[in-house]
């Protein structure tokens, strides 16, 4: 399979049918992604305990790109400490940078499928979205 087949599937995927895209009762934590420039609005709840993210979900509207993201985002961080987690968010976000080695994009397994949106300016602040989310929920639980 070529990597243009993957990246359609992996997208078309995970946005006609999200596992995390619902609202989880008692988020210990709650944050709005909004991408201005195109409309894209996404709310990541988490569960945390312990340091250790045990449910994630999100919920909003947007493109294909950004649901997708959010959905791969939210199944790799669920089971994950914080730090993990933030490791897994900068991965991502300088892969969508074009910064990332191979090493870095293949530790982010499907969401690896991703990069070649970083040759899509107008669909990187898509792609990010959740990932720029969790890393702000992130660092305001360092504070």
């Amino acid at each position: 399979m070529d990597f243009k087949t993957f990246y359609n599937e992996v997208v078309t995927d995970h946005n006609m049918h999200p596992l995390h895209k619902h609202s989880i009762e008692d988020p210990d934590i709650e944050m709005e992604g909004v991408n201005p420039s195109c409309g894209d609005e996404i709310t990541v709840q988490l569960k945390v305990k312990d340091g250790i993210i045990s449910d994630g979900s999100f919920i909003g509207d947007g493109c294909a790109i950004s649901q997708a993201s959010a959905d791969i985002m939210i199944d790799m961080i669920i089971g994950k400490n914080v730090t993990e987690a933030k490791h897994l968010a900068d991965n991502f976000i300088r892969m969508i940078k074009g910064e990332a080695t191979q090493d870095e994009i293949d530790e982010l397994g499907e969401a690896g499928a991703l990069s070649d949106i970083s040759h899509m300016p107008a669909r990187v602040k898509c792609a990010v979205l959740g990932w720029r989310t969790v890393d702000e929920i992130i660092k305001g639980m360092d504070k």
